[in-house]
């Protein structure tokens, strides 16, 4: 296997330590149950979801999840380089084309970029980052480092919260264009795409996870790295809610300006 030692690698553990395993049915509930602490749940998605949201709060969520977006390619790619089989990396390579594109397939990018002019931004304005809030930024770049550093079974575990992302898509789907008639409805084309995909991401995701953890330890770290990750979508859109609910953006109390950095190389 990779290189880097890992928590999941149970020839490196006692499978007694610290508790019993949970058996595949328990250990799948277990990861399932952690859909309480999906950002569906978040009180900014909430109110998009119910029509609360202004057009500055769409096109807010809009930019700063776009940063989002562009760094999936790269967390991939991360985990790719970190896995050493063959058959896995064939297989995983599809996010990676699902996002960037491929031949006449645009990919989540460019559909995601058809979604911020459909509430009015430019694409200019997308990738110049302009709007990308510190917090944002800070919780992406967290996982995009862990992935960068972790064995890519962990990588491929906190990619989990794909379990979730189904019902969040549609949710979109069915709400949106009855509370914000004002968006494009050629926007909603991400939200299309992702629903067969990230079904089948996750059952890869999901794969490797309940066969790989088989011990106490193990399922306690992939439920841990799938918090992780819930943490860091949790914390975008807490950031989003400080500067586009409360009105209290990075800095608002000494200017109007957006100071924040933009990326440092």
């Amino acid at each position: 296997m990779t290189s880097i030692a890992s928590p999941l690698d149970s020839k490196q553990m006692d499978s007694k330590q610290n508790g019993p395993a949970l058996d595949r049915d328990a250990f799948r509930a277990a990861l399932m149950a952690k859909g309480a602490y999906y950002h569906i749940h978040h009180p900014y998605q909430v109110d998009m979801a119910q029509g609360r949201s202004t057009p500055e709060q769409i096109r807010g969520w809009v930019a700063n999840r776009f940063y989002y977006q562009i760094n999936i390619p790269q967390k991939d790619a991360a985990l790719l380089a970190n896995c050493p089989d063959a058959a896995t990396r064939r297989r995983w390579v599809q996010r990676l084309l699902d996002h960037d594109g491929y031949q006449e397939n645009g990919g989540g990018i460019e559909a995601w970029l058809t979604l911020g002019e459909a509430v009015g931004m430019t694409r200019e304005e997308l990738w110049s980052q302009e709007h990308v809030l510190p917090g944002v930024r800070f919780a992406v770049d967290a996982y995009l480092n862990f992935v960068r550093r972790a064995d890519w079974r962990e990588g491929a575990i906190s990619s989990l919260t794909e379990l979730f992302a189904p019902e969040i898509h549609q949710s979109r789907l069915e709400s949106w264009p009855q509370h914000y008639p004002w968006i494009d409805a050629a926007g909603y084309g991400y939200f299309r795409k992702r629903l067969n995909e990230a079904r089948r991401d996750v059952d890869h995701g999901l794969e490797v996870a309940l066969d790989i953890c088989t011990n106490y330890q193990a399922q306690q770290r992939a439920l841990d790295i799938l918090q992780f990750k819930l943490d860091v979508l949790w914390s975008m859109l807490d950031a989003m809610s400080m500067a586009y609910q409360l009105g209290r953006p990075p800095y608002h109390s000494v200017t109007d300006e957006r100071v924040y950095h933009r990326g440092l190389a």
